[in-house]
């Protein structure tokens, strides 16, 4: 067999090779993680379900879903720990925000506007300049009418309404 033959074949197992692997490895995060679960932690079953855990045994989790409610599930269910902060981001609505206990947007737009004198000197600059907005005088717009009208009807011949050069 000639080496440009076996080529493809080395890439396919190299390739299934390396995708093994991190899923092994995967694998392993996700028992390690199971493995370190405590009771009192907030999880998420696989199926999207989040309680606390009551219990932790050999194979299986013992879940508070609510008031009343406990659910034996089996560790492979589980499908993340939870920190304490996005469980009770995600099932209680309370956000926590450790950086500051203030509001970040103001109640009002003052503190948004500037104070600056050098803003007031750029606002009184522009006042100098007025810039007109309005029409040019009514003595300028007749001779570019016409002169724009001139052109136009030299250049395609006017059509009414009724007319049509089809036929």
């Amino acid at each position: 067999m000639n080496i440009t033959m076996l080529l493809p074949f080395i890439v396919l197992i190299g390739a299934m090779f390396l995708m093994t692997r991190s899923a092994k490895r995967k694998q392993q995060q996700a028992q390690t993680m199971r493995n370190e679960m405590q009771p009192g932690s907030g999880v998420r079953t696989i199926g999207g379900m989040y309680a606390t855990v009551k219990e932790v045994n050999e194979d299986t989790v013992l879940l508070d879903a609510g008031p009343g409610v406990d659910l034996l599930f089996a560790k492979n269910a589980i499908g993340s720990v939870l920190s304490d902060d996005e469980y009770n981001r995600i099932v209680h609505g309370i956000e926590h925000d450790l950086k500051s206990d203030t509001d970040v947007v103001p109640d009002d737009a003052s503190s948004l506007t500037e104070t600056d004198d050098s803003a007031d000197e750029a606002a009184a600059a522009s006042d100098d300049k007025s810039v007109d907005l309005g029409k040019k005088d009514a003595t300028e717009e007749p001779a570019d009418e016409t002169a724009a009208t001139e052109t136009k009807s030299d250049e395609e011949p006017k059509k009414t309404d009724g007319d049509s050069d089809a036929k």
